[in-house]
């Protein structure tokens, strides 16, 4: 904080008071995250391009050191063990820091190790959940969303409170982050934010429920030689109800992890299956080029093919063309 200008050394027994903290202004965060930027360039860390919040570091001995930033919130990770000290140092000199040790829970994330690898899930925050909505003692459901559903605006439907179905969904999307499964039945329920219906409220209290049947699910990332990056995509055609457009979804693996998934709904309306497939295939495409920079940040090389799956024969046809691209 900068005393204001006017503030001189020589006004006597006068104070500043502070009215608001980091949290309480909007320019804040960029203004800290700015500061912050500063000293781990100073220190010798580059800035990921692909990821903004990545530091990267490089030892002469081939060791790396990574810091990743989220508000106020940081992890630091590497093999370089001499460099994870400096920078611990270097970081209690400029900040006033708290070391809470080993990863185990992060932003509601908890993160278990093994022998096998690295297991994240959001168990605690899926409790809490539950409980503040009340369907701790629900009867839970196989699925999270019904199979080939027909929401669409419901305009004869009762009017559900705007705010609380909003900050219920908000909660969903950050659960989304560590459970893959629900991605799609988020998604959906998302898209009536500016006016819910019971219907839809009911959509989203069946996610709820099949949160209650599967509550420690998570992601397991198993430890391996093996770095080959792929990817899954897949789309439905027209599935929207209110505007008939369709929704994208890919998977991206590295080797044999999952790291990245989206379900998004489409910009335009397709004309055929094929086009639907086809932008799917570029989502995808996209997200493998991202993850790319970030192993090259990370001074990860991978020579072999990024592998693109995709179950439709037109969309493949079209890509493996090499003229009609337009």
């Amino acid at each position: 904080m900068d005393v204001p200008l006017g503030f001189g050394p020589n006004i006597g027994q006068v104070v500043c008071r502070l009215k608001k903290a980091l949290y309480g202004l909007k320019q804040s965060p960029r203004a800290w995250f700015g500061r912050f930027t500063k000293v781990m360039l100073k220190l010798g860390y580059k800035q990921s391009q692909g990821d903004q919040t990545l530091f990267v570091k490089h030892s002469p001995l081939g060791g790396v050191t990574t810091l990743l930033v989220y508000v106020d919130d940081i992890i630091v990770t590497g093999d370089d063990l001499e460099g994870m000290e400096n920078l611990k140092k270097c970081l209690v000199k400029e900040f006033e820091v708290k070391e809470l040790g080993k990863l185990k829970y992060f932003l509601g994330i908890e993160v278990a190790h093994s022998r096998e690898g690295i297991f994240i899930s959001q168990q605690k925050y899926i409790v809490d959940l539950l409980t503040e909505t009340g369907k701790l003692g629900c009867k839970p459901t196989k699925t999270p969303i019904e199979v080939n559903h027909r929401l669409g605006n419901a305009l004869e439907d009762a009017i559900v409170d705007k705010r609380s179905y909003q900050r219920l969904v908000g909660k969903l999307i950050y659960l989304s982050h560590t459970r893959p499964d629900i991605a799609y039945a988020v998604g959906v329920v998302s898209q009536f934010m500016h006016n819910p219906k019971e219907s839809h409220l009911r959509a989203v209290y069946q996610i709820l429920q099949y949160l209650k049947g599967t509550p420690g699910k998570g992601i397991l990332f198993k430890k391996g030689e093996n770095l080959t990056l792929e990817a899954y995509t897949d789309a439905d055609y027209a599935g929207s109800m209110v505007d008939r457009r369709s929704t994208s979804g890919y998977c991206t693996f590295l080797g044999g992890n999952l790291v990245t998934w989206r379900s998004k709904k489409q910009n335009v309306v397709a004309r055929s299956i094929a086009e639907v497939e086809f932008r799917a295939m570029a989502l995808g495409v996209c997200e493998l080029l991202w993850l790319k920079i970030i192993l090259e940040d990370l001074k990860i090389k991978w020579e072999g093919p990024m592998k693109l799956y995709c179950d439709n024969k037109s969309a493949i046809n079209i890509a493996h063309n090499p003229v009609q691209h337009d």
